[in-house]
C-alpha cells in the first residue's frame, strides 16, 4: 500500500478564501499545504473575459448548478443557485463588484462574536475591518485614508458608460439619492457606478490575485477535479489552553477522504484541516461527517460525532427583484447586440482596446437607499442594467431596455442547508425560504414603489420608460407582494451556514447554534475551521466576495500566530 500523503494544512475548496489562506500559509517554506479543488483549471477563454459570466454560470464545468428546494415565497418556484466549482471558485464566475458592505454591518458582527476587532476600525473608532481591506487592496487611484495600494485584490473603475444609466442615476438624485463619488467608505447611501475586480479590462479573480503568483512554491500542491468525501477524525485530543471553539475539544480533525482520479485517497493533516467549500459545500461536508444537528444525522444514518444544531442553519441571501423598463432614442446592450456590425464592433473594442461593453460587469450602476428614513444605514440597494432579458440564460429582449434590480440588504428570513442523504456525492437540499417574514415582503413593495418613483422622475422622461415586469396594473399591496414572489430570483449570496459567535470563558458557546468561534475554529473539533462566507454571523450590504477576504485574512493571521 502506498503511504498515506501528509501535509501541515489541507485546505478543502479553491475558491476566494482557499486561494488567500494557500498563499498565506504556504508563504513559510516549512508548511507543506495542500488546496482541494473539485473544478478544474481556470484556463477557460469566457473566464478571464469580463462578459463571460454568460457562458460560465450554469454551465457544469465551472459551476455545482445546484438548485433551490421549491419555495412557498417565491410562488413554489425552485431556482437555480450558482456556485463556482473552479480553481477561483466564485470570484472565477461572479460579477467581479468590489464591495466591502457598511460599517453597521460590522458592529453586527462584533456583536455576536464578542470581537471588537471586526469593527470597522479607522480614525473615527476601534476595529481592523478598514485597516484590512486597505492591506489587500491594489486601489486604481492609489492609497488614500479609504483605499490601499500594493495588495493583491485590484480594483479599478468600469471601462464604459451609459448615457442611460447617467440618467437613472440623475432621476435617483431627483427623487433624494444623490450620486456619490464610491461606495466602501463605511456608508453607501447614494449612487455610483460599482468598482470591480479587473485589471485592464480582464477579470481579475482571487486565484489571479492570490494562488497563481505562488503556485511555483514546492511545498504548495493543488488537487483539482478532485472531491472531498468525508472528515477524518481522531478522539485522541490534547485540550487547547486558549479561549474559543476548541478549549473543550472532543475530537480532531486529522485529515480528508477524498474521490480523485476515480480512486478514493486518504491524505493526512498534520496541524489543521480547513473548509472553504463556501455556505453550500461546507455545511454539506460537515453534515456527511457527522458534524451537524442530530436529529439531521439520524434521520439520514450518519454517526454522530458532535452535534452541532446550527451546522448548515441561518443561510442568508440577497433576493433581487428584476423590474425591466422598455426605452426609446437609448443605445443599450439590447440595442448593440442584436446588429451584427455593432456586435462585431464591441469585440474589436475588447480585443483592442479592453475597453467597451464586454469589460461590463452583470450589473453597472447601483445606489443604496433607505426603506424607512429612520433606519441607520440604507437597507436597500439597485443594481441597474442597461439590458434586459425574459430570466437568465435566455436571449436578450429584440428592443432597447433596461433592469432596475432591487434587493433587501438585512432579509429576516432564514433558510437552510441539509444533506439528502448519507452519500456525500449527493448534492444537498437548500431551502432559502425567501419573503417568509412580514417584514421582508414590506421591504418588496417598498423596494419596488421606490424603483417606480425612481423611473418617473423627470430626468428619464426624454427615454419615455414604459414598465413591463412587474407591469403597471399591479398596484395593491397584494399585487406587489405577488409580484415579489414571481419575479425574485437569487443575487448569489449565500452566508451565514457555519456562523460565527461568541464563547464564554470555559469555551462554550453563547448561543446554541453557534458553529465557530471569532478565529472560525469548528466547535469541539480541534485542528478544523470554516473559512468562507458560511461564517458570516450576518450578511453583508452588497456583493460578498470582499467581506470573504476579509474573513481569510483575519483566519490565516490566527492560524499563523
Amino acid at each position: 500500500m502506498s503511504p498515506i500523503p501528509e501535509f501541515d494544512f489541507i485546505i478543502v475548496g479553491a475558491g476566494s478564501a482557499g486561494c488567500l489562506l494557500a498563499n498565506r500559509l504556504s508563504a513559510n517554506p516549512d508548511h507543506r499545504v495542500l488546496l482541494i479543488e473539485a473544478g478544474g483549471r481556470d484556463n477557460q477563454f469566457w473566464i478571464k473575459v469580463p462578459v463571460g459570466y454568460l457562458y460560465t454560470i450554469a454551465n457544469p464545468r465551472t459551476d455545482w448548478c445546484f438548485t433551490t428546494e421549491a419555495d412557498p415565497g417565491l410562488a413554489g418556484r425552485s431556482i437555480h443557485y450558482a456556485r463556482g466549482r473552479v480553481i477561483g471558485g466564485c470570484s472565477s464566475i461572479n460579477a467581479m463588484i468590489h464591495m466591502r458592505g457598511q460599517s453597521s454591518d460590522y458592529d453586527l458582527w462584533a456583536h455576536a462574536t464578542g470581537d471588537d476587532r471586526w469593527l470597522w476600525g479607522g480614525p473615527d473608532g476601534p476595529g481592523e475591518t478598514l485597516a484590512i481591506y486597505k492591506r489587500l487592496e491594489d486601489y486604481f487611484g492609489g492609497a488614500d485614508a479609504w483605499h490601499g495600494a500594493g495588495g493583491e485584490i485590484r480594483v479599478e473603475r468600469p471601462r464604459v458608460r451609459w448615457k442611460i444609466l447617467d440618467a437613472w442615476q440623475a432621476a435617483a438624485a431627483q427623487v433624494g439619492i444623490a450620486p456619490i463619488e464610491e461606495f466602501n467608505r463605511g456608508d453607501n447611501a447614494g449612487s455610483a457606478y460599482f468598482h470591480v475586480n479587473q485589471r485592464r479590462g480582464r477579470r481579475w479573480s482571487m486565484a489571479d490575485a492570490f494562488l497563481h503568483p505562488v503556485a511555483h512554491r514546492p511545498n504548495l500542491s493543488v488537487y483539482t477535479q478532485t472531491q472531498a468525501l468525508r472528515l477524518l477524525m481522531d478522539d485522541q485530543v490534547r485540550q487547547d489552553q486558549r479561549r474559543g471553539a476548541w478549549t473543550t475539544a472532543a475530537h480532531r480533525a486529522t485529515g480528508v477522504r477524498l474521490l480523485k482520479d476515480g480512486r478514493i485517497v486518504d491524505v493526512r493533516a498534520r496541524r489543521e484541516v480547513i473548509l472553504s467549500a463556501g455556505s453550500i459545500g461546507s455545511p454539506h461536508l460537515l453534515q456527511v461527517s457527522g458534524l451537524g444537528p442530530a436529529k439531521l444525522l439520524a434521520q439520514h444514518q450518519v454517526p454522530l460525532a458532535v452535534d452541532l444544531p446550527g451546522v448548515g442553519e441561518n443561510l442568508q441571501d440577497h433576493l433581487q427583484l428584476r423590474t425591466v423598463y422598455r426605452v426609446r432614442g437609448a443605445s443599450t446592450v439590447n440595442t448593440l447586440y442584436r446588429n451584427w456590425i455593432t456586435r462585431g464592433g464591441m469585440g474589436l473594442q475588447y480585443l483592442m482596446l479592453r475597453s467597451g461593453p464586454m469589460t461590463m460587469p452583470p450589473s453597472t450602476l447601483g445606489a443604496f437607499a433607505k426603506s424607512d428614513p429612520a433606519l441607520a444605514s440604507p437597507d436597500l440597494e439597485w443594481h441597474v442594467q442597461p439590458l434586459s432579458l425574459p430570466k437568465f440564460g435566455e436571449p436578450l429582449h429584440r428592443f432597447a431596455a433596461i433592469t432596475p434590480s432591487i434587493c433587501n440588504l438585512r432579509p429576516s428570513s432564514r433558510g437552510h442547508v441539509r444533506i439528502a442523504g448519507p452519500d456525500p456525492l449527493t448534492n444537498p437540499k437548500i431551502a432559502c425560504n425567501y419573503l417568509s417574514t412580514d417584514a421582508d415582503l414590506e421591504i418588496a413593495m417598498r423596494g419596488l414603489r421606490m424603483t417606480r418613483k425612481i423611473m418617473s422622475a423627470q430626468a428619464l422622461s426624454r427615454y419615455n420608460p414604459q414598465e413591463l415586469l412587474p407591469g403597471p396594473q399591479l398596484v395593491s399591496d397584494e399585487d406587489l407582494q405577488m409580484a415579489a414572489r414571481e419575479l425574485g430570483t437569487t443575487i448569489f449570496h449565500p452566508v451565514g451556514t457555519c456562523t460565527m459567535g461568541a464563547f464564554d470563558a470555559q469555551g462554550l458557546p453563547r448561543s446554541a447554534t453557534t458553529v465557530l468561534d471569532t478565529d472560525c475554529r469548528v466547535y469541539r473539533v480541534a485542528g478544523l475551521r470554516v473559512v468562507d462566507a458560511s461564517a458570516m454571523p450576518a450578511i453583508t450590504s452588497g456583493n460578498t466576495n470582499a467581506p470573504v477576504m476579509l474573513i481569510a485574512e483575519r483566519a490565516a493571521r490566527a492560524i499563523l500566530s
